[in-house]
């Protein structure tokens, strides 16, 4: 029950910094579309492709409120969020809340597998090479993590792409599906297919973090006195890891899982480019290429948002994981 309400009392406290940072985000976001050369109604011409009457350009402009003041453009735009209404993409003609929606499951899925996979690999390799301090597999895994954490992502990606779809022809080029398939036809064997080299390419952005920070934790851990007196008592390696170490580990390497969303989310979006992988990120890189206005800001409103929601599961995971910091405010 106490964890309950602890849990509770921190949620509320996060929903009150999440719409604080997301009203900062979105002044700071519609400031720059503003300061920028870009031209949402001229975009929104060439988009439809047609000559354009006098009156019809005269409703247009109307609409994206030409003439009058930023602030008043402004509060426009956040009444109508407010309502549900994100406006509509000038690039695929459909409202930007429904391409989000759509967009973000493939992003979803991508991200989670990603996140899953760099978490596991991270904290594992992380254990492995404290446990072998100074030894051959802690000096080999601490250089390969070393040159992933160097390496960019798209680079990566495009080596992976060669390697493995192109010479070797064991994954798809790109996409989320066979091209030529109805979506309601596709496998799931399909859909995972198509995922495993971007989300693999995409979990070794954040893995080697997580490997070195576990290795120093794990490292100090070792080094303490209680672990000497374990030692001293008789217990095994692993017994003095599962007893001692894991619980004092699991809690920095929870916090740097739930840190890499924004890491992640940035990172899918050259991952996705580099697989043809059509995600959210792949839709803001079209829209940030055709200055797509209103796409560009619902999708760093619901970034913003999904980093800020990672961060408070991180936050309501802290007592869950550490018992001690139940008692603590945050």
């Amino acid at each position: 029950m106490q964890l309950l309400k602890r849990s509770c009392r921190i949620i509320g406290k996060n929903l009150i910094k999440i719409v604080s940072l997301l009203l900062a985000v979105s002044i700071i976001a519609f400031a720059l579309v503003c300061a920028s050369p870009v031209d949402p109604v001229q975009q929104y011409i060439l988009g439809l492709g047609t000559a354009v009457s006098p009156e019809r350009r005269a409703a247009i402009e109307e609409y994206w409120g030409v003439g009058q003041p930023p602030v008043q453009r402004y509060l426009n735009w956040l009444s109508n969020l407010l309502q549900g209404d994100m406006g509509e993409s000038s690039l695929y003609r459909r409202p930007v809340a429904e391409i989000i929606g759509e967009r973000f499951v493939n992003s979803l899925a991508l991200m989670l597998c990603a996140w899953v996979l760099a978490g596991v690999l991270g904290f594992v390799l992380g254990c492995v090479m404290g446990m072998y301090q100074d030894r051959w597999p802690d000096k080999i895994l601490k250089k390969i993590c070393y040159i992933l954490s160097s390496v960019p992502t798209f680079w990566l990606g495009l080596l992976f792409l060669m390697i493995f779809s192109v010479y070797l022809g064991l994954f798809p080029v790109g996409f989320s599906s066979p091209i030529g398939v109805k979506s309601e036809d596709v496998t799931i064997w399909q859909k995972l297919h198509h995922l495993i080299l971007p989300a693999f390419t995409l979990s070794l952005m954040s893995f080697a973090n997580i490997a070195l920070h576990t290795r120093q934790k794990l490292i100090d851990v070792l080094e303490s006195d209680y672990v000497l007196f374990a030692r001293a008592r008789g217990e095994t390696e692993l017994e003095i890891l599962r007893r001692h170490g894991l619980r004092n580990i699991l809690l920095p390497a929870v916090t740097l899982q739930f840190a890499s969303f924004a890491e992640l989310f940035g990172g899918s979006v050259l991952a996705e480019n580099v697989f043809s992988y059509p995600g959210l990120g792949s839709a803001v890189s079209a829209a940030g290429l055709n200055s797509d206005v209103p796409l560009l800001l619902g999708v760093t409103l619901f970034s913003t948002l999904f980093v800020c929601v990672g961060n408070m599961i991180a936050n309501v995971l802290y007592g869950v994981v550490d018992p001690q910091t139940r008692g603590a405010e945050r």
